[in-house]
């Protein structure tokens, strides 16, 4: 059953999921202490045969010291079929993220499989989306107007910025339904973290058994960096097995 009015942006049954599997609050915030968040999890992820992990060089940030932890909306944005001409002269756009703004519980975070070289979220969408409560944005996609998302501290990940829109040139087709950033499968409600390194997507049934690992992981570096700080010979510390 659909909870909330939809704004009319996508066809009702392009809406896969209005109700997503939650991750209870405690999950979220140890994960938001790990130390070196994507780098941890991302060695969690290798130990349990997960794949996951995006690096920064595929998709940049906008805001680097900004670190990002919620569970994804998902939006699917495809080539229009029509010329941006003939799309302009009907004055229609088809783009539908919108949705995924109003499907979206505070702190979630958007994660649009979309078009290079176009704008899959522009300056007023980005407004939208941070007076909605979304933490921010993952795009295997361009945007544009970086300032409108900057001046709101609404952080970014993208393949990079355009000026061309995409009102006329893409359509969106399906909402929290299963997307393709960086070759990693996303599902609605996978858990999302991202930082200055890149980005990791979780899977929701996996998170906690990942987190646990991270965990470990992350004692093991606090014990070889107070080793290191107390001035542990170069023996020693090659010999200590620390995770």
């Amino acid at each position: 059953m659909i909870d909330k009015p939809l704004t009319g942006r996508v066809p009702p049954e392009a809406i896969r999921y209005t109700t997503l599997p939650r991750l209870d609050s405690d999950v979220l915030a140890r994960y938001a202490a790990l130390e070196d968040l994507t780098g941890t999890v991302s060695d969690a992820m290798d130990i349990l045969g997960l794949c996951g992990a995006i690096p920064a060089s595929v998709l940049q940030p906008t805001l680097a010291s900004r670190r990002m932890i919620g569970q994804a909306v998902t939006v699917r944005n495809v080539a229009r079929r029509d010329s941006p001409t003939t799309a302009a002269a009907t004055g229609k756009s088809s783009m539908g993220e919108h949705e995924a703004y109003n499907q979206a519980e505070p702190g979630d975070v958007v994660v649009i499989e979309g078009l290079i070289g176009v704008s899959n979220m522009g300056g007023q969408s980005a407004a939208v989306a941070h007076r909605a409560g979304c933490a921010g944005a993952i795009i295997d996609g361009s945007f544009r107007d970086p300032d409108s998302s900057r001046e709101r501290d609404f952080p970014i990940w993208s393949r990079g910025v355009t000026p061309i829109t995409g009102k006329w040139r893409l359509q969106t087709v399906e909402i929290n339904g299963s997307v393709r950033i960086g070759g990693v499968s996303v599902e609605a409600g996978d858990l999302v973290l991202a930082d200055e390194a890149g980005v990791v997507f979780i899977p929701y049934a996996h998170a906690e058994s990942v987190l646990l690992q991270a965990e470990k992981i992350d004692a093991g570096d606090n014990r070889q960096k107070a080793d290191i700080a107390a001035g542990i010979d170069l023996a020693t510390l090659a010999a200590t097995k620390y995770k």
